[in-house]
């Protein structure tokens, strides 16, 4: 059994247009030990997955419609507000995109990281106070004791991430949902922060969910990939099947994406790849392929049906092309 599993999660939200459904039937595992990459576009369900996962999909206008999530087998689709508060933190933590608006600006790094070790493990403030400076240290926050006195608008952004990773680590959760921890920090913070990662998952042996629109994070940090597009898993399997022999049409757009600094004809770098078109709105997907309005290879049956994830159980895809061996 594995450690975190999304069985055909359908989540819906209310809106001007209607009920829409912004998760169709995603199924996801992950085991303890494993870095899951979730990659695609923004739109295209990363977030709210995770959302769902915590407990944290706003409600109204969101609800779970359908599906179910266990952690270590224990149903959390069905669980109380109480049950979930107690296991947010302690059990599961998510690292939030944006750090600055994610830490409470009133408060210094080293209290917001206390709170939540005094609210799962029952210990003095001062105590907490003592393992939050220990925590900052760990993550590499340099002149760590004088630093968890410091208001999130006197840390770079680099250190507010960090001190996001040291919250979400301080009871050690058996499952760490990262949503991209690396957004709108420098190539060298980047590779610090997987570093960190990865040294945190291999002393806790944490199950950890990475959220991500690059490729280049999931060849660093992830052993297996789920693709997702508008609500949906398209394609999933190890990273190094995702990443040398992609399947789907829309996989293979995003990893031609990933500048490339070699040279090209007359010593310029070739041109960036791009996908045509943008995610579809939601409420406007109608009964078949989402992608088919972007992709070279859609024909007609992909305009009348929507296509199943199918293929090797290690690598299957949702692409009516690949279905029929089309090129």
């Amino acid at each position: 059994m594995a450690l975190l599993e999304i069985d055909e999660l359908k989540v819906t939200f209310r809106t001007r247009h209607g009920p829409v459904t912004a998760l169709d039937g995603v199924s996801l595992r992950v085991e303890a030990g494993e870095t899951l990459g979730i990659v695609g576009e923004s739109g295209c369900g990363k977030s709210i997955t995770a959302l769902s996962v915590m407990g944290l999909v706003p409600s109204p206008p969101g609800n779970i419609a359908g599906g179910a999530i266990r952690l270590a087998g224990e149903d959390l689709v069905g669980a109380s507000p109480r049950r979930l508060r107690k296991l947010r933190g302690s059990e599961i933590a998510m690292i939030f995109q944006e750090p600055m608006t994610s830490l409470n600006p009133v408060f210094t790094a080293g209290d917001q990281i206390a709170e939540a070790i005094m609210l799962h493990q029952n210990v003095s403030r001062a105590e907490a106070l003592t393992r939050a400076v220990a925590l900052l240290d760990r993550v590499g926050i340099p002149e760590a004791r004088r630093r968890a006195e410091d208001y999130p608008h006197q840390l770079s952004g680099g250190m507010r991430q960090r001190v996001m990773i040291a919250m979400a680590v301080s009871c050690q959760p058996k499952v760490l949902i990262a949503d991209e921890p690396t957004t709108a920090l420098d190539v060298t913070v980047q590779a610090q922060i997987f570093d960190l990662l990865n040294d945190l998952q291999r002393e806790t042996g944490a199950a950890i969910m990475l959220i991500t629109h690059d490729m280049g994070a999931i060849a660093e940090m992830a052993d297996r990939v789920a693709v997702m597009y508008a609500g949906r898993v398209i394609e999933e399997g190890r990273a190094d099947d995702i990443l040398d022999h992609p399947k789907h049409p829309y996989t293979r757009g995003l990893i031609a994406c990933i500048p490339n600094v070699g040279k090209g004809e007359g010593g310029e770098p070739p041109p960036l790849a791009e996908i045509p078109g943008v995610v579809p709105p939601l409420h406007l997907l109608g009964a078949g392929c989402a992608f088919r309005e972007r992709c070279g290879s859609a024909f007609d049956r992909c305009a009348a049906e929507r296509p199943r994830l199918l293929g090797p159980a290690a690598h299957p895809a949702a692409c009516h092309a690949v279905e029929e061996g089309r090129p």
